[in-house]
């Protein structure tokens, strides 16, 4: 079985020095190819882009997908989800320190970084019009440039801005403030009629019931709230 994945999010799903990968997606693809049958250390990983996984699943380079794939009406015209397996917010990541924002409205006149092309820029525009927004490449470079003081705030799903936080360089440098200026449903992607889709959609209920869901979102995401309920397609 070969799975998509990402390979630079933090509690999500990155690629090691050793060159394995760990994360919360890591531990769900795992334990979707254990109720398919499949030894998790057979199973292929196969990085993938935003832009590259309708085609990878369509041309059969990957048989599924699990990389913060968020589920949408345009995308289930192209592909088949189970799910959800997590339900992300968008948030903001600020300065451990910082108690000075609370609501969008506290954002007036700081600086906030996003992704350059990112959904979460028009999001927080409209959330927020007096925010000094900034955008580069990647959301990593967002983080670095808080260390640096050249942001007040990063703005993205929540489970990306945790992943940040707890990575081993920032632990104890950054807090989510709990907002959700947006939901995302994340969902398993498989090929357009496949025949896996209710296993998988059964292999996750299962995570989820046997504890492992949480223990897992706990390990990986821990500035999280578990919340299973928040999972009903």
């Amino acid at each position: 079985m070969t799975i998509g994945l990402k390979a630079d999010q933090p509690g999500l799903s990155r690629r090691g020095p050793d060159g394995g990968y760990a994360g919360f997606e890591v531990a769900v693809a795992n334990y979707v190819a254990r109720a398919l049958k499949h030894d998790p250390a057979d199973v292929v990983w196969k990085e993938v882009s935003a832009s590259e996984r309708e085609t990878m699943l369509a041309d059969g380079t990957v048989d599924m997908v699990v990389a913060t794939y968020a589920m949408t009406d345009r995308r289930e015209e192209l592909v088949d989800f189970a799910g959800p397996y997590l339900v992300a917010h968008q948030d903001l990541l600020v300065r451990s320190g910082d108690t000075s924002v609370k609501a969008p409205a506290d954002l007036a006149g700081k600086r906030v970084c996003s992704a350059t092309g990112s959904a979460s820029t028009a999001h927080l525009r409209a959330a927020a019009p007096q925010a000094l927004v900034h955008e580069l490449g990647s959301y990593e470079e967002c983080v670095s440039g808080m260390t640096a003081r050249l942001f007040d705030a990063v703005t993205t799903d929540d489970a990306l801005l945790a992943g940040y936080a707890a990575w081993a360089s920032y632990q104890g440098s950054f807090r989510l403030v709990g907002l959700s200026l947006s939901e995302e449903r994340y969902g398993i992607g498989l090929p357009e009629g496949s025949p896996l889709r209710d296993e998988v959609q059964a292999a996750i209920a299962a995570m989820v019931a046997d504890g492992s869901w949480e223990k897992a979102l706990r390990e990986n995401l821990p500035l999280l709230d578990p919340d299973p309920s928040s999972l009903k397609r």
